[in-house]
């Protein structure tokens, strides 16, 4: 098909051939190794660390209510996706595919253009986050100003180990990794969590503000750059791509594995969050780390969760954009050329991604970009989209049309939410370009 009929890359050159062989190898991985992965893309460090801050520019009511509707209408999103991974009796190995079998050529692009913009941007505010991290810990240990490094030097080795977890061919080679990765999340909400508690009984409650702050206009944009922060939260864009990974029967235990993860992400998120903004009210850093003061070596013990977590994480988001190298490599070369061009395009993403990173480390206004202008589109509209289009929707006519209503409701609402976190992340990251120099030491 040529590029005038809207074909797509995966049918131009060899690179259907390729997912069609994917798809009819199956996957080996179990329902407890999806939960790994699903648990890895979502529940980061960088996801956990600024929903107290989100609460802080919402209030309780309103940041309660937005939190907890973010969580159910992406657990409910996410099972809409696992169960048309296979709608049309075709098995759909990546999520450009899935959108295309239901809308065509324009879903293709759609979710290459948006889960690319998710990818990147979410690599880019967790290195910044595991860069930090870093920071953090080093300087628990070399407290002088002589001689100490920089963010900069710690984003640059974070992103050297990365490339070289970049050379494991795919994500079921991650899965020990991401093991490591699930447990270190527990580990990181459960430290963080628990010092966050015992700062906040230690802080004399009487001043501790709950107030939003700042002028009209700025408590306008800050509450639409808290909503971009949520969708970011609960980001994730490579579900069918992880549904691949999994073994028969596929759907069910696709199931099993994004309820479990969700478990894990509800009970950790909700109570990171609640207690985060308790504890220090509108006060509270963008990254909940940085507000948290004693007993330090309980802060190290977390930083360096929050580390091996985003090492999983950085990995999983990075096979979108390989994977548009991998279809064509696979279907010229093999063996030892393909290793060496695996090598040439790791390492070039790899310095694109760090050196953003390093020069424009603003973790709180490329989280809330990226979940505006990546995760919104993909993981609150799309899906319902999907559903309306290709899912199975009640034969009762009553029950079919409120479904309907519902579903519309919800691509239209999340629609406008992305377009006003996006104003509102776009802002702040102005306001940061004017007030900081490029490579700035945060």
């Amino acid at each position: 098909m040529s590029p005038a009929r809207g074909g797509t890359p995966e049918e131009e050159g060899g690179g259907a051939d390729v997912e069609k062989a994917a798809a009819e190898t199956g996957g080996r991985g179990t329902w407890r190794h999806a939960a790994f992965h699903v648990a890895t893309t979502i529940a980061t460090p960088a996801a956990y660390a600024p929903l107290p801050f989100a609460l802080a520019s919402l209030g309780w009511p309103l940041g309660v209510c937005s939190l907890v509707t973010g969580t159910l209408v992406t657990w409910c999103s996410s099972l809409v996706v696992a169960s048309l991974w296979q709608w049309n009796g075709d098995k759909h190995t990546s999520y450009k595919l899935l959108a295309k079998s239901i809308f065509g050529p324009w879903g293709y692009w759609y979710v290459s253009f948006f889960q690319q913009v998710a990818s990147i941007g979410n690599n880019i505010a967790i290195q910044i986050a595991a860069g930090s991290s870093l920071k953090a810990v080093y300087k628990h240990y070399h407290t002088t100003d002589d001689g100490a490094m920089t963010l900069q030097q710690f984003i640059i080795l974070f992103g050297a180990f990365e490339l070289l977890l970049s050379q494991l061919p795919d994500i079921h080679s991650l899965r020990w990794v991401n093991a490591a990765c699930t447990a270190s999340t527990i580990g990181f909400a459960g430290t963080a969590i628990g010092v966050t508690i015992y700062d906040g009984h230690r802080i004399d409650r009487k001043e501790v503000d709950y107030s939003l702050q700042g002028s009209a206009a700025s408590k306008i944009f800050r509450a639409f750059n808290a909503l971009g922060t949520i969708a970011f939260s609960f980001g994730d864009a490579m579900l069918p791509e992880i549904q691949s990974s999994v073994r028969e029967p596929v759907r069910m235990n696709m199931y099993k594995g994004v309820s479990t993860a969700y478990s894990i992400i509800v009970m950790s998120y909700w109570t990171l969050a609640f207690s985060g903004y308790w504890a220090f009210g509108s006060g509270v850093q963008p990254y909940i780390l940085s507000s948290l003061t004693f007993p330090r070596w309980t802060i190290v013990m977390a930083n360096l969760f929050a580390v091996i977590q985003i090492t999983g994480c950085f990995q999983i988001y990075c096979r979108p954009t390989f994977a548009q190298f991998e279809q064509r490599i696979q279907a010229k070369d093999a063996g030892y050329r393909a290793r060496m061009w695996r090598l040439v395009y790791t390492s070039a993403y790899m310095v694109v991604i760090t050196l953003i990173s390093a020069a424009m480390p603003f973790f709180g206004d490329f989280v809330s970009v990226c979940g505006a202008v990546g995760f919104t589109p993909l993981d609150f509209v799309l899906p319902a989209l999907a559903f309306l289009k290709a899912g199975k929707l009640p034969e009762n006519p009553g029950l079919r049309h409120a479904v309907k209503v519902i579903t519309s409701a919800v691509a239209v609402l999340f629609s406008i939410v992305g377009a006003l976190a996006c104003i509102g992340a776009v802002r702040a990251i102005a306001l940061d370009v004017k007030t900081y120099k490029f490579f700035h030491d945060m």
